[in-house]
């Protein structure tokens, strides 16, 4: 991974290849900025006068300085208005100016980290998050530089990457803080990178065997425990929703379970559950082959869960917190579910297939009903379920929905913070009552005419909740990019490992508030 160092130099002295100043949007250049178009000779002000810099969010002005200061090049990155200022939108500029550097062929890359006195005033809505500067530099710089080029043969010529990123202290005071924020920041972004990683990954490499074997790995390399239950172990507990969307497949499906025990012995732990299904085609009922490639991602859920636990033991989050991933393909064969079929739960909840598209709902309520074992403080599940989502929210935000309004709101505020927004749908007895069947128990899709997919698909899942405290994320508009975003690359997002960090580490600092 990209290097990070802290560095106590003055301003003037620091020698790199590109060194980044934030600005906030202003009519003329202030502060430090204009302290230093003394040594350029008015360029910068010239430049916000003539609008070719004004310090927009995500504006970049890239300056040759070499004989002023020591730096070879000033790389200006617009925040925005200081009084609309946010951890988010420090992370965007971050990610935004790093990617430019890179761009530029540059390979260290230099962030002037603000004394906290001046931080305090200007960036007033970055104080509101708790979040440190410096950590969210780091995150956005190095989430906006990851690359996935696993399958691309070795050019002649190698493309330019970054390969250091310093953090340059404005006082010594601040070295010490900024080591443990530096130290957070890159292990939230190695969990988001691993989260990427799996989602990128071809599912003829990465299949629920495939998962299970990294998980096994993150629970080697960061002291959890995990446990991978078979066909044979699947049969025995009747999880018959799981077993049934992977009857068409020739790849055996795996039901991961990876442990963080960072709580006391007895405390009852988080459940995240996240769905696993390492290819979607549809089963019988196909989907059109137009971007069927991308149904890779229908594990995006799983691939966050376990990124989110390997985050949650690096970072040593004193809460027990489960991660449940049933992984499997979903194909068409003659060994496949039909239209039609009833398959019986874990549950002992029967389900009327009548559409084998709307398999991730099926393998999660074998998964729900299997969390309910540790009688969890909460479960959260994540799972890239309906494009009825992309039509209610675009690509801007998931849908959170659930039984408590007080974890909804939680989970909300924390998206909120880190840029991964949600949106609450809401859950209602006609929603619960549309996935109601004739026949069955249930079936996996409401009728015709109902509308409100997202909401429906969220209503099935319900019905395997018991009365613990349950919010499910609907992450199909985000988990994947079809666009480059600040810290955001084509593809893969990791949309998630984040918010839940945020969500579990809160929750570890309540557990820890005395009783009253």
């Amino acid at each position: 991974m990209i290097k990070t160092t802290i560095k106590n130099e003055r301003l003037l002295s620091h020698q790199t290849e590109c060194l980044v100043l934030f600005c906030i949007e202003e009519k003329i250049p202030s502060g430090k900025l204009a302290e230093l178009d003394t040594k350029f000779k008015g360029i910068i002000k010239s430049s916000f006068k003539n609008k070719r810099f004004e310090g927009k969010l995500n504006q970049v002005l890239l300056l040759n300085v070499t004989k002023s200061i020591r730096a070879d090049h000033l790389l200006l990155v617009g925040l925005g208005e200081g009084a609309e200022m946010t951890a988010d939108k420090l992370r965007q500029a971050a990610g935004t100016a790093a990617k430019c550097a890179e761009k530029a062929n540059f390979k260290t890359v230099s962030f002037y980290i603000p004394a906290n006195n001046s931080v305090k005033d200007v960036y007033a809505g970055l104080a509101k998050s708790n979040d440190s500067f410096t950590q969210t530099v780091v995150e956005g710089g190095l989430l906006s530089l990851y690359h996935f080029d696993k399958y691309k043969q070795p050019a002649k010529e190698k493309p330019s990457r970054i390969s250091q990123i310093i953090l340059l202290a404005n006082v010594k005071s601040q070295v010490s803080s900024m080591r443990s924020a530096v130290s957070r920041g890159r292990k939230l972004a190695t969990a988001v990178a691993a989260s990427r990683d799996l989602i990128s990954q071809p599912s003829n490499t990465a299949t629920p065997s495939y998962l299970a074997g990294k998980a096994r790995e993150f629970a080697k390399s960061f002291g959890m425990t995990c446990k991978v239950l078979t066909i044979r172990d699947m049969n025995r507990l009747g999880m018959g929703a799981l077993l049934g969307v992977s009857k068409g497949s020739e790849e055996p499906p795996a039901f991961i379970i990876l442990e963080h025990h960072g709580g006391t012995k007895n405390d009852p732990p988080v459940v995240i559950v996240g769905k696993g299904i390492t290819f979607d085609t549809g089963g019988i009922s196909l989907k059109p082959p137009a971007k069927m490639d991308e149904m890779k991602m229908d594990m995006s859920g799983g691939s966050v869960a376990l990124g989110t636990l390997s985050a949650a033991a690096a970072l040593k989050i004193p809460l027990n917190i489960v991660g449940l991933v049933p992984a499997s393909e979903n194909m068409p064969s003659g060994t496949a579910i039909k239209p039609g079929d009833i398959l019986k739960s874990m549950s002992g909840k029967t389900i009327e297939v009548l559409n084998t598209d709307a398999e991730g709902r099926l393998v999660l309520a074998d998964a729900l009903t299997y969390a309910a074992r540790y009688k969890p403080k909460a479960v959260i599940d994540l799972a890239t379920l309906t494009g009825a989502v992309i039509v209610a929210l675009g690509h801007q935000a998931a849908a959170v929905l659930g039984n408590n309004d007080e974890l909804t709101a939680h989970l909300q505020q924390c998206g909120e913070v880190t840029g991964e927004r949600l949106w609450p749908l809401p859950l209602w007895p006609e929603h619960e009552k549309a996935v109601k069947s004739d026949i069955a128990d249930l079936k996996n899709i409401a009728s015709p005419g109902v509308g409100a997919g997202t909401i429906t698909g969220g209503a099935f899942l319900k019905a395997f909740i018991g009365e613990y405290p349950w919010c499910h994320l609907d992450i199909a508009g985000t988990s994947w990019s079809g666009e480059e975003k600040p810290y955001t690359p084509k593809g893969a997002s990791g949309f998630g490992v984040r918010l839940l960090i945020r969500f579990l580490e809160q929750e570890a600092k309540n557990n820890q508030r005395p009783q009253t």
